[in-house]
């Protein structure tokens, strides 16, 4: 059977018939003219994939937007939406066309062949529920409800009934230590957390209920503990409560079938708090509104090419934990119609056994259409030596996805010479990079581009990406083409932060994305636009760690490595570059007297698998005297990053800049040792 209409061109014809405009996305130049319409013209742009995907408002809007200034741009002013209520909107034709809305399995589930399919009418009776169970309990629009759940149904289910409130979701993954967890929840102070009781990963079960009673102590404004009976159906659901606070189980608030009717909101009301870690203080806890988030998710469904599955019969997968953007990517597969097909677990298979099949098989027995995963999967897959094609039918396969880190060329011809062709044709390679900051995506695909080796198809529509060279005395920066430059946004998205919360003055959030450029968003990626209109992107230009998709900052780190007594001070580099597997030191000065041996690089080792989780675990420790600093006291990742990935010493560092000169030497040499 022939892939369906690509929905890029219902898109275009739609723009053709509805606005006059004529756009062809099949080749590089008419692209190129499409993208640059759809930042010129942002009012226009925005304003028709408003209308493409009928999002309704009972309310009518003054205009699009009111400035497009960054930050501070204002969209849609006026219109009342809900991210549930258009979500739902799929459930009567999806439900009679006999797509599910969910499909899942989990390690044991896969291990007997079993699936859960939840219908669109079961998944909203259930969201209907536990709304009202909610309401019941005093929540309302604007608390924050946060969640400790791994990557189930009950999640999704959870998330769609604050949204339906208006209440702020935040979730963490179930395996994050005890110390993250607090530096992100504390500070949005929850009305209600929602947990599991454990989970399941490798083949190992972990009990998290001692972890939960820890935090639900310290985290004083929680008033109601819904727990998830997730490993023990007997577990004790009265322990997890405190002094005034209520407990309950989280079947039992799913069991209702009441009436359900979503809150209209304003355009900008919260829907979620994410985190980006920065390299000093705690985690940023970035506020994203309905509005600006559905349209952007629309939006990237037509670059990933995700229609209803009423018309495309499409199934989409992308591999994610609940502590990464990929996880509320996935859920936007709903927003768009498509039956979403979400797996928990590890990817491997159980511990010990490795078996990077695995994946591949749920695919093939659920289905998928579209699969998706970090870039590190696809280069696990090929030291694997797997072979997809033998773990069942991957016939329906019509696109994968990769993000997280660039792709390399060798995942490139992996994918292809080891994945059904379509239609007698490499099957599409839609490499992506976007970033939790603004829940989207700069740069995907289009199934009617050209797919080149390496490189990242296209900007996205409305999203004004460009490569510009280092800031001129007036911030300025040039834009580069064929060159490598820092990744920047010259024009407001409506996905982009309603702001960072606790941040009063909004200083926080202008000095995350705008120092280096007044009133542009930089972005902390280096990139290079080729002449085709492709991009590639080399890593980060700044000291965030990257490590297989999940952005961590180095502070929550140091905390971690700092509260051991025998450790001083300490730095910590990720040197993930083009496609290269990341690789991150962690250096320390320790304590008079002490050397760095085996038991005190364990002891290092499982302080940050506990405080925080395994994917901050370093993959090695070295001990130095002395950590490069600044003269203010400013630890220098950056230019230990630049340092170890070639740049010349002189350039990097400036003695007489410096408050520790001393520590150039050990560095440099480091450098040179690592590069031989």
């Amino acid at each position: 059977m022939s892939p369906p209409e690509p929905q890029i061109l219902r898109y275009t014809r739609w723009l053709r018939d509805r606005r006059g405009l004529d756009f062809d996305p099949t080749t590089p130049a008419g692209y190129e003219r499409f993208w640059r319409w759809s930042c010129e013209d942002l009012r226009g742009f925005w304003q028709s994939i408003f209308d493409f995907f009928a999002i309704e408002s009972p309310t009518l809007h003054a205009t699009v937007l009111v400035e497009a200034k960054m930050p501070g741009a204002e969209w849609f002013p006026g219109a009342q939406v809900n991210y549930a209520r258009h979500l739902f909107s799929h459930a009567e034709r999806s439900h009679a066309a006999g797509h599910p809305a969910i499909v899942f399995r989990d390690e044991a589930m896969q291990a007997h062949g079993e699936t859960l399919e939840i219908t669109w009418p079961e998944l909203r009776r259930q969201v209907a529920s536990f709304a009202a169970a909610l309401s019941r309990m005093g929540v309302a629009p604007g608390d924050r409800v946060c969640a400790i759940l791994p990557n189930l149904p009950q999640t999704a289910i959870a998330f769609l009934a604050c949204a339906s409130l208006g209440a702020v979701w935040s979730v963490c993954s179930a395996d994050m230590g005890p110390l993250a967890i607090l530096d992100r929840f504390r500070q949005i102070e929850p009305k209600v957390v929602i947990a599991c009781d454990g989970y399941v990963y490798g083949g190992v079960a972990a009990d998290r209920l001692p972890v939960l009673r820890g935090l639900i102590d310290e985290l004083t404004s929680v008033r109601h503990v819904v727990l998830l009976r997730h490993l023990d159906a007997d577990a004790d659901i009265a322990a997890l409560a405190g002094k005034a606070r209520a407990a309950h189980d989280f079947d039992a608030l799913v069991a209702d079938d009441p009436p359900f009717e979503p809150a209209w909101l304003p355009f900008d009301h919260p829907l979620w708090i994410v985190y980006s870690s920065g390299t000093t203080g705690l985690p940023k806890a970035i506020v994203h509104g309905h509005g600006g988030v559905m349209l952007e998710g629309l939006k990237i469904g037509l670059h990933n090419n995700l229609g209803p599955s009423v018309l495309t019969g499409d199934r989409f997968h992308w591999y994610a934990s609940t502590g990464w953007i990929m996880w509320n990517c996935q859920i936007h597969g709903l927003l768009g119609g498509t039956t979403i097909c979400l797996f928990d677990g590890s990817p491997a298979g159980p511990a010990g056994a490795p078996d990077w099949s695995t994946l591949w098989r749920f695919a093939a027995e659920t289905g998928v259409t579209f699969f998706g995963a970090g870039a590190a999967f696809y280069a696990s897959c090929l030291k694997a030596g797997v072979e997809p094609v033998r773990a069942g039918d991957l016939s329906r396969l019509r696109g994968i996805g990769a993000t997280g880190s660039p792709l390399a060329i060798e995942c490139y011809r992996w994918v292809w010479d080891h994945l059904p062709k379509v239609d007698g044709e490499n099957i599409w390679l839609t490499p992506m990079s976007g970033g939790t900051d603004f829940a989207g995506a700069f740069i995907a695909g289009l199934p009617t581009l050209p797919v080149v080796e390496g490189e990242m198809q296209c900007r996205c529509l409305g999203a004004a990406v460009e490569a510009w060279s280092e800031p001129d005395a007036e911030g300025r920066g040039r834009a580069l083409v064929d060159e490598v430059g820092e990744l920047v946004c010259t024009k407001p998205m409506p996905s982009m932060p309603l702001g960072f919360w606790g941040d009063a003055d909004g200083s926080r959030y202008r000095d995350s994305y705008f120092d280096m450029y007044p009133g542009i968003w930089r972005h902390g990626d280096w990139l290079r636009i080729t002449p085709r209109g492709g991009a590639i992107i080399y890593g980060r230009s700044d000291a965030t760690i990257n490590r297989h998709g999940i952005r961590m900052g180095t502070a929550e780190l140091y905390r971690a490595v700092e509260a051991l007594p025998e450790v001083l001070d300490s730095l910590v580099v990720d040197l993930e570059y083009l496609g290269r597997e990341s690789y991150m030191p962690l250096f320390v000065v320790l304590r008079e007297g002490l050397t760095l041996d085996e038991a005190l690089t364990k002891r290092i080792k499982a302080g940050i698998r506990t405080a925080l989780s395994a994917r901050h675990v370093p993959n090695e420790i070295f001990q130095v005297q002395a950590i490069p600093r600044t003269l203010s006291g400013k630890k220098m990742e950056l230019p230990v990053k630049k340092l170890l990935m070639g740049a010349p010493a002189e350039q990097v560092f400036k003695a007489g800049a410096m408050a520790t000169p001393e520590s150039i030497g050990w560095f440099a040499e480091f450098a040179r040792r690592r590069e031989g």
